[in-house]
């Protein structure tokens, strides 16, 4: 297995855990927090999403599906558009709604799409490249991306949580 089947296959996981969490739900039932400052659905997969668009944009030299195609606008979210969700408030993970769960999943794969298309390029020496040196030590594109994988595989077992809640209630 090569480098760019194992990434694949890890955001592929991701993209499956979204959908399968996601989908079928109501804006409320996206919208629930099982306490006044835990997050929800929607702003869990949002900001999983966000992350990985972010971060892997930045190291593949793209533009953000958040803002070039326009995703931004469609949710309509009062948030700047540089915003990830990182340290947000209680208030601003509440002002994280939607309409359907389309919006979620729809924006959630054309990210995947863009990240499936990078990491196919990604070769064993390229893992090896710095594309941060703002740490100590730098970070590398590998550690980069697993950086994401981790994050976002952890949130969308939060929002799968979150779910389970919602369903034996």
């Amino acid at each position: 297995m090569t480098s760019a089947l194992l990434l694949t296959d890890a955001f592929d996981r991701i993209r499956q855990q979204v959908r399968q969490t996601a989908g079928g739900l109501t804006p409320d039932q996206l919208a629930y927090r099982v306490d006044a400052d835990a997050n929800s659905i929607a702003w869990l997969i949002w900001h999983l999403t966000r992350v990985q668009d972010d971060h892997v944009s930045d190291v593949a030299g793209t533009a953000q599906a958040w803002t070039d195609a326009g995703w931004a606008d469609l949710f309509g979210l009062p948030l700047d558009p540089s915003d990830t969700g990182y340290g947000h408030s209680s208030d601003e993970v509440a002002a994280v709604r939607v309409e359907s769960p389309d919006l979620l999943i729809g924006y959630h794969d054309a990210v995947h799409a863009a990240t499936v298309d990078y990491v196919a390029s990604v070769t064993d020496g390229d893992l090896e490249r710095v594309v941060d040196r703002s740490w100590d030590p730098p970070v590398t594109l590998g550690v980069r991306l697993v950086s994401v994988i981790s994050d976002c595989l952890e949130h969308a077992g939060q929002a799968a949580f979150v779910r389970g809640i919602l369903q034996r209630a």
